[in-house]
């Protein structure tokens, strides 16, 4: 598979990508944790069908320390035993957030609420702009059909 875009090649493109590495960086600090953050850019990427996505994010998480039977079972989260209640806060935010158009209304009342007793204000707004970032990363790389498989553990930085 050839991309159909070349993100450093392509002046628009680099310098669109370049803003988006900059806005989910700008989440560092918040306090969320990184693992949190990982499974959430794994499952929105998941959803969206973003091998690319999937591939930098699954091989940094591994790299980082997350344990492979977590990151196998991210897809099935609500069945495994091994996320805690916090995560699962966030994984469910983060489904409900990358499927907007799935349910009228969005984000539900119910799921913010149980995100906000895991998390506070600093870390949900990290855990809501993680997955907005995301999601555009996960189109940019769909759209474009990026290739995935070479990605080597912090190539990006």
């Amino acid at each position: 598979m050839e991309a159909r875009l070349n993100y450093v090649e392509n002046p628009v493109a680099a310098k669109f990508v370049k803003g988006l590495v900059s806005a989910a960086r700008s989440v560092t600090g918040s306090g969320l944790p990184a693992s949190t953050a990982q499974l959430v850019e794994i499952r929105a990427s998941q959803i969206n069908g973003c091998s690319g996505c999937l591939d930098m994010h699954t091989k940094d998480a591994a790299a980082a320390g997350e344990d492979t039977t977590r990151l196998h079972l991210v897809a099935a989260w609500r069945e495994a035993t091994v996320f805690s209640e916090a995560e699962r806060a966030a994984l469910e935010l983060a489904e409900e957030g990358t499927r907007i158009a799935d349910a009228a209304g969005g984000v539900s009342d119910e799921v913010w609420a149980n995100a906000r007793k895991h998390y506070d204000d600093g870390q949900l707004a990290a855990l809501v702009c993680t997955v907005a970032t995301i999601n555009a990363f996960n189109r940019l790389n769909v759209i474009s059909q990026q290739p995935a498989g070479d990605y080597t553990p912090g190539q990006w930085g």
